[in-house]
């Protein structure tokens, strides 16, 4: 359970503001609906297809979510929009212009539904972009920061950065109040990709070469960044303003195995391999990102949300660990 550090509501008399949250079924936005609703939210779960969903949610199928869009019924009475949707990484991308690929959905479908979230009277536009727009890594102790000269490093990233940028314009043309939010790699229940393959990967006693992987790197829990998205959505002094969020303590790709073979009760089998043969290894593989991913460090300075939000993750690192791999354990059961 995630109790808030602020519980004011600048939606000034409404006690319970509507909140529109686009990719309502996907990782972050199903713990972000289950929470909004525990807080005494009103919601409305926008989704490409006819999905289940709780039966105290108001469900708006609205396709496929581009540049051409429409939003005007399920826009009606919203507050707040917090859009997740988005065309995310893609490990093996068959499209022959990626960045337009990612900005047919990332760009021109926000910015589509920022307009006609303006023109129906919302109040507020929440959008979840991306560390990868500040860059891919950070040097020594460098820490990211939201004064940083944004450089993002491949076509999602970038099809992100402009999305801020047209949200900014619409902003300034039609007083819409924007917040945006840029977290790194979210872990949690119900977690895939890369997270997960690394929680069967040591459950099963595969030996990983992860030794040498000091570089450390920032995560952000899953509970962590839905209080944080509620605490955007509301607090007032969110509006016009980019955050960075991590979970407060930083952590190399050696230790997070330790922590995980712990946690699962397994044996640690990671051995050391010298850098250069793993970047061979995956250059022939094709997988220069994930070693990037796992040996290059990526810092967050996250204090502008704590100063200016008054916010605090409200999970340490052990605890989303623990409650990710109880799920993992739960959901091999099942």
């Amino acid at each position: 359970m995630i109790e808030s550090g602020y519980n004011n509501n600048f939606l000034g008399d409404l006690s319970h503001p509507c909140v529109m949250i686009t990719g309502a079924n996907g990782f972050v936005g199903q713990a972000l609906c289950s929470e909004s609703i525990r807080r005494g939210f009103r919601i409305k779960c926008a989704t490409r297809s006819i999905v289940k969903l709780p039966s105290n949610i108001e469900a708006m199928v609205v396709g496929i979510i581009d540049g051409g869009t429409e939003w005007s019924d399920s826009l009606l009475g919203v507050d707040v929009v917090i859009h997740l949707a988005a065309r995310v990484h893609v490990m093996n991308e068959a499209a022959a212009d990626p960045l337009a690929e990612f900005s047919r959905i990332n760009l021109h479908g926000t910015a589509n539904l920022a307009r006609q979230a303006a023109h129906a009277g919302v109040k507020r536009f929440v959008y979840v972009s991306s560390i990868g727009v500040n860059g891919n890594r950070t040097d020594g102790m460098q820490a990211f920061s939201e004064r940083d000269t944004p450089h993002p490093h491949n076509a999602y990233a970038l099809s992100k950065w402009l999305a801020e940028q047209a949200l900014w314009e619409i902003a300034l043309e039609t007083g819409l109040e924007i917040v945006i939010m840029r977290p790194p790699l979210i872990y949690g229940p119900a977690v895939k990709g890369n997270f997960l393959k690394l929680l069967a990967a040591i459950d099963k006693g595969f030996p990983l070469p992860l030794r040498g992987a000091v570089s450390k790197r920032s995560l952000v829990y899953l509970g962590n960044l839905v209080d944080a998205l509620i605490t955007c959505a509301t607090h007032p002094a969110a509006a016009g303003q980019t955050y960075l969020i991590c979970d407060g303590e930083d952590i190399s790709s050696a230790a997070l195995t330790g922590k995980i073979a712990r946690e699962l009760g397994r044996n640690n089998h990671s051995f050391y391999l010298p850098l250069f043969l793993l970047r061979v290894a995956a250059i022939m593989l094709k997988r220069s990102s994930q070693i990037d991913q796992l040996f290059g460090s990526l810092r967050i300075n996250d204090e502008k949300i704590r100063r200016e939000l008054f916010w605090t993750p409200p999970f340490t690192i052990d605890q989303g660990l623990h409650e990710t791999i109880d799920w993992y354990r739960k959901s091999k059961v099942a």
